[in-house]
């Protein structure tokens, strides 16, 4: 990675909770603010601001599962001017209010049916989106959550998705897409084949590019997921516990398959 991307984002994760200008962040690159923010957003696929965005909502989502603070001073904490501007930002990122997001990580609920309503209805009317999806070599099994998204970053409401475990590798299926453009993200908590127990949990993130649905016919998006780094967005999306057992999901929507099998043309 670029050194002065490196220096940036860690100034972002380090300072989020003041009001840091585009300026301040390409001073800490060492580097003009045109051209720092050109190298930052080829290194990450977003300008510097949405990426101190993102890490101020990332925040707020810890602070709120995790202490007792109230959401008027967790908005404050994580750089906002206003309650009501960090309340439309978190919900628009999250997909749920900062109030419901804190009952629902103490109650453990983001789980079906506390998906987004249109992952949980999906229209059958809508287009197809399947293909494989494949684990690093150094790694065994994962639960994956895969979703169709209007954006490149894992935000907001998925017009489909599934959760299921997957074995080396998998195909899966998002049905009921509604016709338009979608950025295919999966995001997986994976075993390492490491037989040390405290190596064994990952975090892996994978996607495909902007694909385009039509209504009745079938895109083929294969997914290969990789360790999450230091260039990926936070994860803003309220997920699935990934970490539970298979029991309490409404469907899989993947099939495990061997690594050298593939996956045919047709989806």
């Amino acid at each position: 990675m670029n050194s002065a991307i490196e220096r940036a984002i860690h100034c972002i994760w380090n300072r989020y909770s003041e009001p840091l200008s585009l300026n301040d962040i390409a001073q800490s690159a060492i580097l003009s603010r045109f051209h720092f923010s050109r190298l930052f957003k080829d290194a990450t696929g977003v300008s510097p601001g949405r990426y101190l965005s993102a890490v101020r909502i990332y925040q707020a989502k810890r602070m709120l599962a995790t202490t007792p603070m109230k959401v008027t001073e967790i908005s404050f904490a994580v750089g906002f001017d206003s309650l009501g501007s960090f309340t439309n930002h978190f919900t628009e990122s999250v997909g749920i209010s900062p109030s419901r997001f804190r009952r629902m990580a103490r109650d453990h609920g983001f789980e079906p049916p506390c998906w987004p309503r249109q992952a949980r209805a999906a229209s059958r009317a809508g287009g197809m989106v399947a293909g494989t999806v494949s684990l690093p070599e150094a790694y065994g099994v994962a639960r994956v959550y895969l979703g169709a998204f209007n954006t490149p970053i894992v935000q907001g409401s998925p017009a489909s998705a599934v959760v299921a475990d997957v074995v080396s590798a998998g195909r899966y299926r998002l049905a009921g897409v509604p016709e338009g453009t979608w950025f295919i993200h999966a995001v997986a908590v994976a075993d390492s084949t490491d037989p040390e127990p405290w190596t064994r949990r990952s975090l892996l993130v994978g996607g495909h590019n902007a694909v385009t649905v039509t209504a009745g016919i079938g895109i083929r998006a294969d997914i290969s997921l990789r360790p999450k780094c230091l260039t990926d967005l936070p994860i803003l999306l309220a997920l699935p516990d990934l970490e539970a057992g298979p029991d309490g999901f409404a469907q899989s929507g993947i099939q495990p398959v061997s690594v050298a099998s593939g996956v045919s043309g047709r989806v």
